[in-house]
């Protein structure tokens, strides 16, 4: 999807870009706040446009990904069936033009290519226990610490918020960098350490059958300390050097892999201190930000008509737009959870009025259930009667009018990288307001993982050497 990209604007031009997010943000935030549960219940297709309804009424799934997302199949064309109103092409241009591209700058084969399970880019004891998606994660953003480090003279890398220390253990004993590992859960962490120890047998299996393959020198395993990093106190924990320094003292790096919520707004508060000389936090979960106090954090942000984000609009943040287009292309029976649990909430209202928007666990296998078989189930989940008396004809018409619901959805997708756009733009000029260099750079393929912009910061211009960053290992 195209988009601009943060690194080729200046200062005054990420400011004029926050102002035109949150004027854009304000003109369709009835979208965007809308629950896609209510569609029935509030009538949000007659919120629309009536030239939007007439243009979108009727489209099934692939021409949604192709017309309105932007996202053609492999080799489709893109064909309009009417003439679309200016104000929809023009919400279409505007969504695309202002988010942050999430296209990565290096062209190389997938590293799936030969099994989709394995990537051909790391050695087999780091596949171990990790799931492809993360696999990528861990070698892309592990590479990036350490050519950062190695520009920024950094003595030791904190990984915040470490969970099972994937990222640790390939930074640590892939790349050889000084790590501390640092999680608030006690039982990740011992699963942590477990991982190490076996690690470690793995890696020394390797070198007693391909000695020169395995790289040469000492293995330093993560450091891993139990402990919670407040979003509003600084963690004295986390700016211990792990081993006693020379007289010029620690030079740390702060990183997190989708770090959540708070947790990410925490490495930019400890990006102040003196100890700390680069950051590189991938974040995650907006919805759990702070409010006040997550967000925003800049001066300039702070300051303008419309920046709200409420919660609704932090959740949709978080949508993966890509994987959704191609669920679009593929057509399947599974878009119609959506138009189900909104006939549902019809029904829930009609017995109880009061109880709006109950959660309702995952339905297994929704996609094989009549619309009456879901509702019964889900209002059993709900803690109402399944045997209430439904209305057949009421539930066959939501039903009929599935591809509206997908299409509502649809355009809040189309919406959402505009939020997230924001909210990483308003860290960008948080920094910068302090002195720092900051840039943001699409780092994983967002296929394979939705939040992909990684937040760099140094407190020295990098200048050309930043370029570096951006390069892929053949």
């Amino acid at each position: 999807m195209p988009g601009v990209s943060a690194r080729g604007l200046s200062l005054e031009q990420r400011k004029q870009l926050a102002v035109n997010l949150t004027r854009v943000l304000a003109r369709y935030r009835s979208i965007l706040d809308a629950y896609i549960i209510e569609f029935f219940t509030d009538d949000l297709w007659r919120t629309l446009p009536g030239s939007w309804q007439e243009a979108l009424d009727g489209l099934n799934p692939p021409q949604l990904a192709t017309q309105l997302l932007g996202m053609p199949g492999e080799g489709e064309v893109v064909r309009y069936r009417s003439v679309w109103p200016l104000s929809l092409l023009a919400l279409k241009s505007t969504a695309c033009a202002l988010a942050f591209t999430r296209t990565p700058g290096f062209q190389t084969p997938s590293e799936f290519l030969e099994n989709p399970s394995q990537s051909s880019r790391l050695t087999a004891p780091f596949r171990k226990h990790v799931r492809p998606k993360k696999q990528h994660e861990i070698r892309r953003l592990g590479e990036l610490v350490k050519k950062l480090s190695d520009l920024t003279g950094c003595t030791q890398v904190v990984d915040i918020g470490s969970g099972q220390g994937h990222l640790s253990r390939f930074m640590s004993l892939g790349l050889g960098l000084m790590v501390k590992s640092i999680e608030g859960d006690q039982r990740l962490v011992e699963r942590a350490q477990r991982l190490d120890q076996e690690l470690l047998q793995a890696l020394e299996k390797e070198e007693k059958r391909h000695p020169q393959a395995v790289h040469a020198g000492p293995r330093h395993s993560p450091h891993h300390v139990v402990r919670w990093v407040e979003p509003t106190a600084l963690c004295e924990e986390l700016l211990l050097p792990l081993e006693t320094l020379p007289q010029s003292g620690a030079r740390l790096l702060l990183t997190g892999l989708h770090a959540c919520g708070d947790l990410s707004v925490a490495l930019l508060r400890h990006f102040s201190c003196p100890e700390v000389v680069a950051l590189a936090s991938v974040g995650c979960c907006y919805m759990k930000l702070s409010d006040p106090g997550g967000y925003p954090l800049s001066q300039w942000v702070a300051g303008l008509p419309g920046c709200e984000l409420p919660y609704r609009l932090r959740e949709g943040a978080c949508h993966a737009l890509e994987e959704y287009a191609k669920r679009l292309q593929k057509a399947g029976p599974g878009l119609r959870t959506h138009c189900y649990r909104a006939a549902l909430e019809t029904v829930i209202r009609g017995a109880r009025p009061e109880l709006r928007r109950p959660g309702v666990q995952g339905i297994p296998r929704v996609h094989e259930l009549k619309i009456e078989e879901y509702v019964q189930r889900g209002l059993q989940r709900v803690g109402l009667d399944p045997q209430l008396p439904l209305n057949l004809a009421a539930l066959r018409a939501h039903q009929a009018q599935e591809n509206r619901v997908v299409a509502f959805f649809s355009l809040a997708l189309l919406l959402a990288p505009l939020v997230e756009t924001l909210i990483l733009l308003d860290r960008l000029l948080h920094l910068q307001e302090q002195g720092f260099h900051a840039e943001l750079l699409p780092i994983f393929s967002p296929e394979l993982s939705p939040r992909n912009l990684v937040l760099v910061a140094t407190k020295r211009p990098l200048g050309e050497a930043f370029s570096l960053l951006e390069t892929e290992h053949s």
